[in-house]
């Protein structure tokens, strides 16, 4: 099995994840990728990802190449939060993945107010800057959807052109599913990242 490299078509990515899946895992897996390859990553949360975590993510970049990691924090209001995003990017030398983990409630419809700071934030990108969304997922009670996963606000994001990405676990143990609108792929979780089975 080879370790998965995120690819997406589109540079703005709101990625649904069924709860505690591993979504954060997958942001640090992407963001360990892009600084591997060069680039540098801003990441954007309530809470600093595990330390434990982090390191079995890491562990494969030597410390110059972690230090191009940058860890913000939501403490403030979100739009003070977008504000000083778009004043680090002004700043750091080439950023190549912003990643907003958890940056939504986890629960019932995203704010309005909430994805035009995400719109506003999206404008104020370079096109080589790839934007990471994570939130959590929610079920359809409708039962018109085919599958048990989805993406809130899911037309909002698409409207201001949002890839959606879905993380769930198809049963148990380390197997994992991302999917979107043109297909799917079967991940392995491991403590060093993703791989492909």
């Amino acid at each position: 099995m080879a370790r998965w490299k995120f690819q997406s078509e589109n540079n703005l990515i709101h990625l649904a994840v069924e709860g505690s899946v591993g979504g954060t895992s997958l942001g640090l897996h992407v963001a360990a990728d892009v600084i591997g390859d060069g680039g540098r990553v801003l990441w954007v949360g309530e809470e600093m990802p595990d330390n434990q975590r982090f390191s079995q993510l890491f562990k494969h970049l030597s410390v110059i190449d972690a230090s191009r990691f940058h860890a913000m924090s939501f403490s403030s209001s979100f739009d003070k939060a977008i504000d000083a995003i778009i004043s680090a990017l002004d700043s750091l030398p080439s950023v190549k993945l912003v990643v907003l983990d958890d940056w939504c409630p986890s629960s019932g419809k995203i704010p309005v107010g909430l994805i035009s700071h995400v719109e506003r934030l999206s404008k104020n990108l370079d096109q080589e800057i790839k934007l990471l969304l994570i939130s959590k997922s929610t079920i359809d009670a409708s039962g018109n959807k085919v599958g048990n996963s989805f993406a809130r606000a899911e037309n909002s994001m698409k409207a201001i052109n949002f890839s959606i990405f879905i993380l769930t676990r198809p049963k148990d143990g380390p197997f994992r599913l991302v999917s979107w609108d043109k297909g799917s792929v079967e991940l392995n979780l491991t403590e060093s990242g993703f791989l492909s089975t």
